[in-house]
């Protein structure tokens, strides 16, 4: 089998280039999203 190596390179370069979160590094992240989210679900409205 034939090594193509600009097709490696451009593996490699992908590769490097990938910034993927892990869901270790996005829970402080994640949990502020949802408390704003949910805050924001709470009606504005005067009770009468």
């Amino acid at each position: 089998m034939k090594t193509n190596a600009r097709f490696i390179k451009s593996i490699t370069k992908a590769a490097a280039e990938n910034d993927t979160v892990m869901p270790w590094a996005r829970s402080t992240r994640r949990a502020a999203f949802i408390a704003k989210r949910q805050s924001a679900a709470l009606p504005l409205r005067k009770t009468a």
